[in-house]
């Protein structure tokens, strides 16, 4: 199994949902905390479902348990906590939220993009999220967009 991620900050929709295609993405799992974030026009919750339907085929959900609390992105963002002990809180939040009984693999059974803001994923949520599912369920190969 494949689990694809992708960030959208940076990026031209050219480059996003190409990106997309090229990858075979069918479902895009959106685990940002507010998905309908001004940053990027294409990447609302609204326009977002419908290019990925027009332009890839693909379908859209929104993953809450996948998403950082507020307080934590908070505390990260004003340099009130370092990455690895953004990276330890997220990960013990995951386990406290049983996100491995949660989330069933098959829900991945189609090729699935992790989505997040972040332009790279060495300092995003969305790669711990990725590893943390890759962890729970044993071969899967991540692929960064």
């Amino acid at each position: 199994m494949e689990i694809f991620t992708i960030g959208f900050t940076q990026k031209s929709a050219d480059a996003f949902f190409g990106a997309l295609k090229r990858a075979g993405v069918g479902q895009l799992v959106d685990v940002r905390l507010n998905n309908k974030s001004q940053l990027s026009g294409f990447a609302k919750r609204g326009d977002l479902e419908y290019f990925l339907r027009v332009i890839c085929g693909a379908i859209y959900s929104h993953e809450p348990l996948l998403a950082p609390t507020q307080e934590m992105l908070r505390d990260y963002r004003r340099n009130l906590m370092t990455w690895p002990d953004y990276e330890r809180m997220y990960n013990e939040l995951l386990k406290t939220r049983s996100v491995g009984a949660q989330i069933s693999r098959q829900r991945f059974d189609t090729p699935t993009v992790l989505l997040c803001s972040e332009l790279k994923p060495d300092r995003c949520h969305r790669r711990l999220a990725a590893e943390y599912l890759a962890r729970l369920w044993g071969d899967v190969v991540i692929v960064h967009l």
